[in-house]
């Protein structure tokens, strides 16, 4: 067994104090404790990181890193290898904040278009009853009474706390992405339920450009599609020779931060929501103005949520 110094110690202190933190986030701590840049010692950047990933399988944890689909750029994480009930022994969240967490993310996904994010709307009309029958075969008189009196403003506390904590982002356009922290720990979750993957990373795209050719299961995450215009000037469907034309993604993640130059630490609490009283007003006063121009429908809920085919998806 490897033993760790005071450095790889302070590495995975820094993570899981402040949550993901961006690469240069990340290089920036690890050339203060080291001083060494990653940059010119990527070989001792990534002994640090393979020693303490061999010591952190032991409590099953994983030092890992991804790009985010939202903005690009990579961020480095801590999460949790396992899924079961002992480990959601440790979450501050309630059964029914879980359940409304679960039914974003599946509608997120499940999204033919790609665009990676779900209205505020269609977000807050969730109906939990119907997330709980679906998943669990109960019948309607049987859903427990947390998830029916789970209401409107549980809702909008619920999503506010999740964005503080990273599992969700808001978009410029006020709408609801998957944070980093979900991007970062539920990697397997989605190449089990059947994610399509980006053509040039191979990671879910869930928030991807999808091929020009209706009838083609292509899609290309913005930051690849960019990546590859830049070295070739043109490109053309790997899989069915369409060519693409590249635009940038218009919606990117909202941070939400006290500070613009210190990064967040995220406290721990056992009444999620209340910390933000200034956001959640500030964010309820934008969905109350946008209500007639969000193109969302109020009717969506969950898994039921009703998404556009494929052939409707294009510009015509």
């Amino acid at each position: 067994m490897a033993v760790l110094s005071w450095k790889h110690h302070t590495l995975i202190q820094s993570l899981l104090e402040r949550g993901p933190l961006t690469e240069k986030e990340f290089h920036f701590i690890f050339t203060g404790i080291t001083g060494q840049n990653p940059g010119t010692h990527q070989g001792k950047f990534n002994d640090y990181l393979l020693k303490i990933n061999r010591e952190l399988s032991y409590v099953q944890l994983d030092l890992r890193a991804c790009r985010d689909p939202y903005d690009g750029r990579v961020y480095f994480g801590v999460v949790n290898n396992v899924s079961d009930d002992q480990s959601k022994l440790g979450t501050k969240y309630s059964v029914p904040q879980i359940a409304f967490f679960k039914a974003i993310v599946e509608a997120i996904a499940q999204d033919v278009t790609a665009e990676g994010t779900i209205c505020n709307l269609d977000a807050l009309n969730i109906k939990l009853e119907n997330q709980v029958l679906n998943s669990s075969g109960l019948q309607s008189q049987d859903v427990p009474d947390a998830f029916k009196n789970f209401t409107m403003s549980h809702k909008e506390k619920t999503l506010d706390q999740l964005v503080k904590d990273k599992w969700l982002c808001y978009t410029e356009d006020d709408n609801i992405g998957l944070g980093i922290r979900s991007i970062l720990d539920l990697r397997s979750w989605f190449h089990n339920a059947g994610v399509p993957s980006c053509q040039v990373c191979n990671e879910a795209g869930f928030k991807a450009k999808l091929c020009p050719n209706d009838g083609c299961a292509v899609r290309i995450h913005h930051y690849c599609l960019k990546k590859r215009f830049s070295q070739k000037g043109m490109l053309v469907c790997p899989s069915c020779d369409t060519q693409w034309q590249y635009q940038p993604p218009k919606a990117e993640p909202i941070e939400v931060k006290d500070e613009e130059t210190e990064p967040v630490q995220s406290q721990p609490s056992s009444n999620p929501g209340p910390s933000q009283p200034s956001l959640r007003s500030k964010r309820k006063r934008q969905r109350l103005d946008n209500v007639e121009t969000a193109g969302c429908s109020s009717q969506a809920s969950g898994a039921n949520r009703k998404r556009v085919t494929r052939s409707s998806a294009h510009p015509r």
